[in-house]
C-alpha cells in the first residue's frame, strides 16, 4: 500500500503580493527559482484563478505576464463586495488574497516532470 503524495502549492515554489483599490484586487506571484517561470505560466492560469476564487470573484480575472521579473500579475474585478467603504464583510480588503492564492494545489506530476527537466 503505498502511501499518498503530499499535495504542492502554489508557496512551494511562489511568493505572492497583493492590494486592493475599489472592488478590485491586484495580485502579483513570483517564482523563487527563475528555472520554475515556464512552469507557472503554465500552471497559473487567469481560469485557475478565477476557480480558485470563484466565491468571492464575480468579474473578470486579467493575467500579465512579467517575464523579467519571473512573475505574473493579477487582476480581479468584483472581488470585494462593492470595497472598503461599502462592504460588510469582516475583511472587505484584497491585501489577504495573495496569501489565498499561494494555497491553490499543483499538479503534482507536472512537478515532478518539470524537477527532471532541471536536472
Amino acid at each position: 500500500m503505498s502511501a499518498a503524495r503530499p499535495r504542492k502549492l502554489l508557496a512551494d515554489i511562489a511568493w505572492a503580493h497583493s492590494g486592493d483599490k475599489g472592488d478590485m484586487v491586484n495580485i502579483g506571484v513570483a517564482v523563487r527559482n527563475p528555472a520554475d517561470y515556464p512552469f507557472l505560466l503554465e500552471a497559473v492560469t487567469a481560469q485557475r484563478v478565477a476557480a480558485h476564487f470563484a466565491d468571492i470573484c464575480h468579474g473578470q480575472v486579467r493575467r500579465y505576464e512579467l517575464p523579467r521579473l519571473h512573475a505574473i500579475n493579477f487582476v480581479l474585478t468584483q472581488v470585494l463586495d462593492g470595497g472598503p467603504m461599502r462592504s460588510l464583510r469582516l475583511d472587505p480588503q484584497g491585501k489577504a488574497l495573495g496569501d489565498a492564492l499561494l494555497l491553490m494545489p499543483l499538479d503534482n506530476d507536472f512537478i515532478e516532470a518539470t524537477e527532471r527537466k532541471r536536472i
